[in-house]
Order: C-alpha cells, then sequence, then structure tokens
C-alpha cells in the first residue's frame, strides 16, 4: 500500500470549480433504481443536490450517496473531487446514465463535458422470434426487462410471414447478440429462433437521398439505387506464426485488406486487416478459431462506411420469398451463398409427401 502511495500520483482537480463528474458503470438495482458509479474530477456532489446528466439534458435530484466496499456500500453526505461513489437519482431504467456522459450542477454547470462520450449505438442486427407464437407478449417482457441493465440494447416489433412476430434487435456486436440469445432462454425459459445477423447498410438512391438499411427486405428496387456503402471495421488479429498462411488465405476469402502485419516477438504475429463488417458477423470468430487451432485472438472496432458491390439475394420455398431467408452479399459471391443455403435447407426442411421447390 505504501507503494502504491508513493509511485501513484493523487487525482488533481479544482474542488471549487463547478461539478465535473464521469459516469464510469451504470446498473440497475431493484430498490434503489438506477445507480451511478461516478468519478469526480472536479467540484463534488452532495446529498439533496440537483444534477444534470450533460449527454441527455435530464435533471434529477441526488437521494443518496455511497463510497463502493465489497461487503456492504457506505452511505455519505457528500463525494468531493478525486473520490469514486454511487448515485442514487431513484431512475427506473439505466437509459439516462450512459457510461461516459458527464453530471455537474443545476444551477452552475460546468462548461464543457468530459471528452469521449458517445451513446452506444448498435452494429448488428438480428430478428428474434419466439418458437411459440403465443410466447410474443413474453418476449416483450423480458426485452423490457434486461433493457434496465443493458441501456445499449435495442429493439423494435417486426413481422415475418415465414415467423409470425417478433423483435429486431441491435446489438453492439457478435458477443453481445450471443450473450443476450443465451440470457433470454435461459432467465426467461423461452425459445427462440434468431435470423440471420445483418449490419446497417447506407443505400444512396437514383434521385440523390440516402436511405438506411437494417434489414434485407427494406432494400429498395434496384432500379432506384445508386450505390450501397457497407461499414468497414479495423479487425486486430494475434496469432501463433505457424497459422498466418491460414489466416492470410480467409482473410483474402472475406474481402479483407491488409494495413499492417507486425511480429510481436518469434513467435507471435499482428495482422491488422480492415474488412466488411457483414463478413465478421456470421461464422468469422469460429473459422478464425478453427484455423488457428483456438490460439488466435480477434478485436475489431468500426471504421467508416465504404462502397461495395452488394446485392439482395432471396430464398423462395415452394415458389414464395420467405423475408426472413433474405440476405445482403457481395455480387460477385451471391450464387455461391444461395447455393450453400438452398443444399442446407434441402437437408433441414423435414420430408414431405409432396415435393417443395427451394
Amino acid at each position: 500500500i505504501d507503494t502504491i502511495i508513493d509511485r501513484i500520483p493523487a487525482p488533481s482537480g479544482d474542488e471549487e470549480a463547478p461539478t465535473k463528474a464521469l459516469i464510469y458503470d451504470s446498473w440497475f438495482d431493484n430498490y434503489l433504481g438506477a445507480l451511478a458509479l461516478v468519478r469526480i474530477f472536479e467540484g463534488k456532489i452532495q446529498k439533496g443536490q440537483k444534477i444534470k446528466i450533460m449527454g441527455t439534458k435530464e435533471e434529477h435530484q441526488v437521494l443518496n450517496l455511497m463510497y463502493p466496499n465489497p461487503i456492504k456500500p457506505i452511505k455519505t453526505d457528500e463525494i468531493s473531487t478525486g473520490e469514486v461513489g454511487i448515485v442514487v437519482t431513484g431512475l427506473k431504467t439505466v437509459e439516462g446514465l450512459q457510461v461516459g456522459d458527464t453530471i455537474t450542477d443545476t444551477k452552475n454547470p460546468t462548461t464543457e463535458p468530459i471528452s469521449g462520450f458517445e451513446p452506444a449505438k448498435p452494429f448488428v442486427f438480428a430478428g428474434i422470434y419466439p418458437i411459440e407464437t403465443d410466447k410474443f407478449e413474453d418476449l416483450r417482457d423480458a426485452l423490457d426487462k434486461l433493457k434496465l441493465n443493458d441501456s445499449s440494447l435495442s429493439y423494435e416489433p417486426e413481422t415475418s410471414v415465414a415467423l409470425g412476430f417478433g423483435f429486431r434487435v441491435g446489438f453492439l456486436g457478435m458477443l453481445h447478440m450471443e450473450v443476450v440469445k443465451e440470457r433470454l432462454e435461459r432467465e426467461f425459459g423461452l425459445e427462440l429462433i434468431a435470423t440471420a445477423p445483418t449490419v446497417i447498410y447506407r443505400v444512396k438512391l437514383t434521385d440523390g437521398s440516402e436511405v438506411e438499411v437494417q434489414n434485407p427486405s427494406e432494400m429498395p428496387d434496384t432500379g432506384k439505387i445508386d450505390k450501397i456503402y457497407e461499414p468497414y471495421v479495423r479487425a486486430t488479429i494475434i496469432t501463433p506464426k505457424e497459422f498466418l498462411g491460414n489466416i492470410i488465405t480467409m482473410m483474402a476469402d472475406r474481402r479483407g485488406i491488409q494495413e499492417k502485419m507486425e511480429y510481436l516477438n518469434e513467435d507471435r504475429v499482428m495482422l491488422v486487416y480492415a474488412v466488411p463488417m457483414n463478413e465478421i458477423v456470421v461464422d468469422f470468430y469460429d473459422k478464425l478459431k478453427s484455423a488457428t487451432k483456438g490460439y488466435a485472438s480477434f478485436d475489431y472496432e468500426p471504421i467508416d462506411y465504404r462502397e461495395g458491390d452488394l446485392v439482395k439475394l432471396d430464398v423462395r420455398v415452394a415458389g414464395d420469398v420467405v423475408d426472413a431467408l433474405s440476405i445482403i452479399v457481395p455480387r460477385e459471391k451471391a450464387q455461391f451463398r444461395g447455393r450453400e443455403l438452398v443444399k442446407t435447407m434441402k437437408e433441414l426442411i423435414p420430408r414431405q409427401l409432396f415435393e417443395v421447390a427451394v
């Protein structure tokens, strides 16, 4: 402890300045409502004080203040500059307490919020439907309860001809999607079916306007489309050098553009690629682990939108287009992807006493 005190500088900040506090975690408590864990950069927060959340512009009263403690939080009347504490505002959801946002005083606000805050944006979208159609309301209740603790979750009702009533759910990434689906099934006892995950495309129309497409069924007619832009991510892969050839081949198949290759030591290599997000949202992680016997690590961050030669691929079952099976794919891969999808469906569709054309 003495070494920590000697070597780590004390928090800086002006105690007399207007309140400036960073929310770096928030969660929902069944008894106290939404709680914010904050670090005070300047000024102080007192019990009963009127505070303003700078990102949402909402004003609230501080009902209670606590210091975090592993056994039981310790109540206090004031948290001052350099300290970390829990702020109780009685909010019903954590949506108003976004991580990275700034808290200030209502009467004497700080001029500039703490930089770097951006609201969480979903990057991956998938349709989630209950297998039993009468469980739709149960699924809505389950999503409402999950959102109490996870403000980054977004969803809206949608209808599919094939799957009935469900929700179009937005996730931060593939791991987030898997965790949410698993929690819905385990904690709420639901049996769910999820459509293939998709990303947001920007479509420039021939009249000069631009629309965002989250669901392949929303894609405008080909005659109205001028250009389609797809989101790209910067993927960082660290792998043992013996699997380097496998990864380079796999990234080339996924339209990846190599930006950097660096040997971290004799055995490990870091690869940085710009790759379309559409190429990593389905089975990329599984394929990467297979190609490297589980040794590679993978991380990605969104970078920008780039023009792509993309088409909408529809699958007809018994002559009718099934909207839940529609996907957006690169033009040169459309025939291959279509054949693979149809081949899989041939195995999955139960045998009938009549022919089902796919």
